[in-house]
């Protein structure tokens, strides 16, 4: 029960790794603002997390809309008291998502700003939103997502290797940020994980993809007190894949 009396804010949480971090971190004892561009989807799965005795809310945010990420935080301000952790999970590949083939100079500009806004500036948005609210508590940690890809590049998709590479800079500097305060800042960068099958085609060392929980596992670390020493890092978790060699 690391969690007891914590309040966090989870984007992207109505599917894969913000879905499995709200019920793991309401398992734990925190009080849970899940949000996702999918009202009935977030709704559903903070109600799963209230039939289980969890405390959670859902709530629809879309996070290129400041003003919806900035009424989240208020939110869990309002009803649960403090933001301690926030969990920028909300992102995806453009081109998986909008099912596009062509190459990054053939591709739409819509769809490069849908990847860079989603990606790169729902994190920036996010931490903006509860950065305040962390320092005057002088407590706090975020948590932005980065990838292999952001590490490796991407020929097929620019736009997300772009916003996961930066989301080391932007971890960096938030840590600057809140470091006189007692806020942390982290960075985990997955490689493949089984939160969709074809993930299991991506090869790591290891010869497997890594379960959802493993990674949810290191940001419930992470975002504890047994990782107060830590900030401003990103945390790659790839099965190895980053040691090199590894194609496709």
């Amino acid at each position: 029960m690391r969690f007891v009396d914590r309040v966090a804010i989870i984007t992207g949480a109505a599917s894969g790794m913000g879905r499995l971090s709200a019920a793991m971190l309401c398992a734990e004892g925190a009080r849970v603002l899940l949000t996702d561009v999918d009202p009935a989807a977030v709704e559903t799965a903070a109600a799963e997390i209230r039939a289980g005795g969890g405390k959670a809310i859902g709530m629809a945010v879309d996070v290129r809309r400041y003003d919806q990420v900035k009424a989240a935080a208020e939110r869990a301000l309002a009803e649960f008291g403090g933001i301690d952790i926030a969990i920028c999970a909300a992102g995806g590949s453009s081109r998986r998502i909008f099912q596009r083939t062509e190459p990054f100079h053939e591709m739409p500009i819509e769809i490069i700003d849908w990847g860079l806004e989603v990606n790169l500036r729902g994190a920036v948005y996010c931490a903006h939103a509860v950065l305040g609210t962390m320092i005057r508590q002088r407590r706090g940690v975020i948590i932005t997502f980065g990838s292999v890809t952001g590490h490796e590049g991407s020929a097929g998709s620019v736009d997300y290797g772009t916003a996961k590479s930066a989301m080391i800079g932007v971890t960096k500097s938030l840590a600057l940020c809140g470091a006189p305060h007692g806020v942390r800042a982290c960075c985990v960068s997955p490689g493949p994980v089984l939160t969709r099958p074809a993930m299991a085609h991506m090869r790591t060392r290891l010869g497997r993809a890594a379960e959802p929980r493993e990674v949810v596992d290191l940001i419930l670390y992470l975002c504890s007190d047994q990782a107060a020493f830590i900030t401003g890092s990103d945390h790659v978790i790839d099965g190895g894949r980053l040691c090199g060699g590894m194609d496709g």
